[in-house]
């Protein structure tokens, strides 16, 4: 594997893990290479920074690019954020009892959200349950008191 820094037309930077140098030609040409925040495919390599650390202070070109990463990041997040809350019903603590339910056919599959316990997470693997473990603030109205 190898990591090579992409961005796309509107300056999204992010990185890509590919096989090699021609699997990410093949997804380019395919147009199946496509950026997480805008989600255009029209996505070219990028010259990766490369550093050498000279001093304790970070140089200004290093500033920027981390200022434009953690920009890059931010805007992701609020994106992957408004997905979850729109797509996924919130069903807080109760989501491994809920989870448990669609895999046993107790009840109807949907997208779902919420809250589990390590313990909870042990039972749920050991069940053969899929989850991904997404950290994000809720909103407001969401909150419930949950965080």
């Amino acid at each position: 594997m190898i990591v090579f820094d992409l961005q796309c037309l509107n300056g999204h930077t992010f990185e890509g893990w590919f096989e090699d140098k021609k699997d990410l030609e093949n997804q380019q040409e395919k147009g199946i290479l496509q950026c997480p925040v805008c989600e255009t495919t029209s996505v070219e390599q990028k010259l990766s920074l490369i550093s050498i650390k000279t001093s304790s202070a970070p140089s200004n070109q290093a500033s920027q690019a981390l200022r434009a990463n953690q920009e890059v990041l931010a805007e992701f997040t609020e994106k992957l954020t408004g997905f979850i809350e729109k797509n996924y019903e919130n069903v807080g603590t109760s989501f491994a009892k809920e989870a448990l339910k669609m895999h046993y056919g107790a009840a109807e599959h949907r997208n779902i959200r919420g809250i589990t316990t390590k313990e909870e997470e042990k039972v749920l693997t050991k069940e053969g349950v899929s989850l991904v473990k997404i950290p994000i603030s809720l909103s407001k109205k969401e909150d419930g008191g949950l965080n």
